[in-house]
């Protein structure tokens, strides 16, 4: 069975598993590789020991610009007179440097970390505890979620089991495991705070709600359902782990509430229950599916209660129930307040935010609501609704991966059945493209299938970056097909 086992994880059919099952499939073939430690014993050196070598330094490479002139601000300007496009004059650009922390969570080279680490980056590069260090490239980010999934090309490495956030207790003890401060890896003890936690740092602010799709200009459409500790967290540990005494993974941490900038209050981590969907999506999909119940609704409080004539203590009050949505379908009205998820009792948005954020578009989720005093459940379809482009990269390395992070698009290996309608052998499906890259620079749509890069064929993100190091004069030839035809893009790189 151990045999069986260990070949399972070998073979391609391994690229179907998600990441937790490819964790479990692991430890069952490597008996005693698991901490056992009591939560009650507050000796961390076990847990310490094995996580350590599974969280890793991340330092990113970035290109600032300053524009000159008219318009200004494209990292492709020096190109665009060559190709018969406006020319702008610009600055000299400006090299940066940043870090901070990742998380290794499979043998065959995935890190988790923060969408805010890496950004801006035109390069990656990942060190290990041991002193090894690979250049990673981007699978897919997410502003909205302030998560990101990279690759680098190693096998064999340590990596940190996932355990459950929903069973993480107020008062725990918990380790932050990272690089802070560009220090060599750190880790701090402290309790878990508080769960559940909005604080206010991700996408925009405004009226409405993340799950609808409202008539509203200005929707927030960020996640935050954070679990607070007061473990020492400080710059650098950005996309770090936090972690139980057993040494199993429940956040990622994402950020800090100071005044000062530096440690001086409590650090905020996004649930590993949360982190394992998203890291999923991306690695399946190259962007997060996400299912919309389609209402805007506010937190019950005395103003509403006042306003409303209610009694309710706790719930979300529902202001518009989008037309055609997933709510409107299963019944509910402007005027109900929503008072349970699954059961479960919702004291604030993020009670509902993080729930939704884990399904599908297609999953089923029960709700409470009351209407005219009366509590009634119904059975809410989530809806799909187009995934949200993240946040932008803006400069072009010599690179093959460097290539790969800056054509500011998310791939995913296109199905026989794409392949046979467009009567092609190849192909990567474009599931995401990111402001700021040259794939919208040069108006490359999603959905497009990229068949050949620099004239190779390509069925994966592999192939992509591999075919992206024959790359010659400074030109990635990019062929793709769709319903309006063949088409071929001839991209500019700086080097």
């Amino acid at each position: 069975m151990a045999i069986g086992g260990y070949k399972l994880f070998e073979n391609k059919q391994s690229e179907q598993m998600t990441f937790e099952e490819k964790q479990k499939v692991y430890f069952a073939n490597n008996p005693g590789s698991e901490i056992m430690s009591s939560t009650g014993n507050p000796d961390f050196t076990e847990a310490a020991a094995a996580v350590s070598p599974g969280v890793v330094h991340i330092k990113v490479t970035m290109t600032r610009r300053a524009s000159q002139g008219r318009g200004g601000g494209s990292p492709f300007d020096m190109f665009e007179e060559f190709f018969g496009m406006p020319q702008r004059r610009q600055a000299q650009p400006r090299q940066a440097t940043a870090s901070g922390s990742g998380v290794l969570i499979s043998p065959d080279g995935y890190i988790v970390t923060n969408n805010h680490v890496v950004e801006d980056a035109d390069k990656i590069e990942v060190k290990l505890t041991d002193q090894r260090t690979f250049e990673a490239k981007v699978i897919g980010r997410d502003a909205d979620f302030d998560l990101a999934l990279l690759k680098v090309t190693a096998s064999n490495l340590p990596f940190v089991k996932f355990g459950d956030s929903d069973n993480v207790r107020i008062g725990e003890w918990v380790l932050a495991v990272g690089y802070p401060l560009s220090l060599q890896s750190t880790v701090t003890a402290g309790i878990v705070s508080a769960k559940g936690r909005q604080i206010g740092i991700l996408g925009e602010q405004g009226q409405g709600s993340p799950y609808g799709q409202p008539q509203e200009p200005i929707v927030r459409t960020a996640v935050e359902s954070f679990i607070q500790t007061d473990a020492v967290i400080n710059k650098g540990n950005s996309g770090g782990a936090l972690v139980n005494t057993r040494g199993e993974l429940i956040g990622i941490n994402a950020a800090i509430a100071s005044p000062t900038g530096v440690y001086a209050g409590y650090g905020f981590a996004i649930p590993v229950n949360l982190v394992k969907k998203i890291v999923n999506d991306f690695k399946e999909f190259g962007t997060v599916q996400r299912g919309y119940v389609g209402i805007n609704f506010r937190e019950v409080d005395d103003a509403i209660r006042e306003e409303f004539k209610i009694d309710d203590i706790h719930g979300l009050y529902v202001f518009d129930v989008v037309k055609e949505g997933a709510a409107a379908a299963a019944g509910l009205q402007k005027g109900d307040v929503i008072t349970k998820v699954e059961g479960r009792t919702i004291y604030s948005s993020s009670d509902l935010q993080e729930r939704v954020a884990r399904l599908n578009p297609g999953d089923k989720l029960k709700l409470t609501y009351k209407r005219d005093g009366k509590e009634r459940d119904i059975t809410v379809t989530l809806k799909a609704q187009e995934a949200k482009k993240s946040s932008a990269d803006e400069e072009v390395s010599a690179s093959a991966t460097e290539i790969f992070n800056k054509l500011g698009a998310s791939f995913t290996p296109a199905t026989d059945a794409q392949k046979k309608k467009f009567g092609v052998n190849s192909g990567v499906v474009i599931k995401q493209v990111h402001r700021g890259g040259m794939f919208e620079y040069f108006g490359v749509e999603t959905g497009l299938i990229v068949t050949h890069v620099n004239g190779k064929p390509v069925n994966n993100v592999d192939d992509v970056e591999s075919a992206l190091g024959s790359t010659k004069r400074n030109i990635v030839r990019i062929t793709g097909v769709s319903e309006s035809g063949t088409t071929e893009f001839n991209f500019p790189i700086e080097f």
